[in-house]
């Protein structure tokens, strides 16, 4: 009888120390957190509990540790400021008038001496409100398939791949909340970090990667925060043409979470598969998503992450400012550009009002402006500047590419 618990004893101890195996789960993962019963998971929902729920009970059968303030959840809470032009403050206790936000918190502990940050954020619109780009009637669930549902999936599938892997540096992942509201989830870590900040090395943050297109378009910001990312993003890529890689795009550290990360002196690089039509509207949903590029993307990030594993910890570089990196504009045209595009001019994903001045005159998806007013466009940053020239009521000309032919259009803004 002693000899029979022994034995028990020794195979529940072999059962509690199994290895995890690698599983496909991106579409399966997905799916959850884009479904309608989660009701878009704004942040301080219902809907957003369920999505958290669900990713620290991903991360438990992933044996990851937990690190966030209470298991696997760092809550914070915030009033609902209106005003842009003031900063959001955090508070540490709930009342009636406060959003309650909770970030979802993993580790994998390697025994190293610096840690990886890999984030992205899972919260999304709910029914749209102030933030959507649906100009319908109806009150519809904006489901985020690509944001960020895609990015979420792809952190999940990334810490499935690592828990199996001999690595040397630790690694910490984050999906985090209230990033639609101004990147609070990745501030709020930031401001009380779980592990020592001192001791991460860098941070990779994927949001919007559920679009990859038949160009195989990738972009990958942020390679200019540290020496070794462009040789290290170059050298592992064989199936992507990656776009915003240049010179220009160093500079360029956007407005996701790990825009956080940079501006506390952490290298960081960003995925992002492009911006499209159902960007912010009840039509980003899972049937539009490319699962198998995921996949691809993960493979990616995955080779990029075993090489820099065996490296010493990266040194951040920080970004020349430019007076006029930031064009402001007082006028829209009322589109959304193609942020991938970069083969002369401004390519138009989508018109987003007919209202506004682009669908007034009848411009289309696919439209290629290539001038507005005296100033030629060759990209978007001289876009952005021809279109800071101009103020409510101006009258100006505008041309475009389309299929081919050169065509001029009177615009009023």
């Amino acid at each position: 009888m002693n000899n029979l618990i022994k034995i028990t004893f020794f195979v529940f101890l072999l059962s509690c120390g199994q290895d995890i195996s690698y599983e496909n789960n991106i579409k399966a993962d997905l799916m959850f957190l884009a479904d309608d019963k989660l009701e878009g998971r704004k942040t301080g929902t219902e809907g957003e509990k369920l999505a958290a729920k669900y990713i620290s009970d991903r991360f438990e059968k992933l044996n990851l540790s937990d690190k966030g303030t209470k298991n696997y959840y760092q809550d914070f809470y915030f009033g609902n400021n209106n005003n842009p032009h003031e900063e959001i403050e955090f508070n540490k206790k709930s009342d009636d008038s406060k959003i309650h936000a909770r970030n979802v918190v993993g580790f994998l502990d390697n025994g190293g001496s610096n840690t990886v940050v890999i984030g992205a954020h899972y919260d999304h619109l709910g029914y749209g409100e102030e933030s959507s780009l649906y100009f319908g009637d109806q009150i519809l669930i904006h489901n985020g398939a690509d944001d960020n549902a895609s990015g979420t999936s792809l952190l999940l599938d990334l810490a499935n791949r690592l828990s199996t892997k001999e690595l040397k540096s630790n690694y910490l992942f984050i999906a985090f909340s209230g990033e639609e509201m101004g990147l609070l989830g990745s501030n709020y870590f930031l401001k009380n970090p779980t592990v020592s900040k001192e001791e991460i090395n860098y941070m990779i943050n994927m949001d919007m990667v559920g679009r990859l297109n038949e160009d195989n378009k990738l972009s990958v910001s942020g390679v200019g925060s540290a020496k070794i990312f462009k040789q290290i993003v170059n050298s592992n890529n064989s199936k992507f043409n990656l776009v915003e890689f240049g010179s220009s795009s160093t500079s360029s550290f956007g407005s996701s979470d790990h825009a956080s990360f940079y501006y506390e002196d952490i290298p960081v690089l960003s995925f992002f598969t492009g911006q499209h039509e159902d960007y912010h509207k009840p039509s980003d949903d899972y049937d539009k998503i490319n699962f198998q590029g995921i996949e691809q993307i993960s493979d990616y990030i995955e080779d990029i992450i075993e090489e820099l594993d065996s490296m010493d910890k990266l040194e951040f570089i920080k970004a020349e400012e430019t007076k006029n990196a930031t064009p402001r504009f007082k006028v829209g045209l009322g589109v959304m550009p193609d942020y991938l595009y970069n083969e002369g001019g401004m390519k138009i994903s989508a018109i987003t009002s007919e209202e506004k001045p682009a669908g007034k005159v009848g411009l289309q998806k696919n439209d290629i402006v290539i001038k507005m007013g005296d100033i030629n466009v060759i990209d978007m940053m001289s876009y952005m500047n021809a279109l800071s020239t101009f103020n409510k009521g101006d009258t100006t000309t505008i041309q475009i590419k389309r299929d081919g032919q050169i065509i001029d259009f009177t615009i009023k803004f």
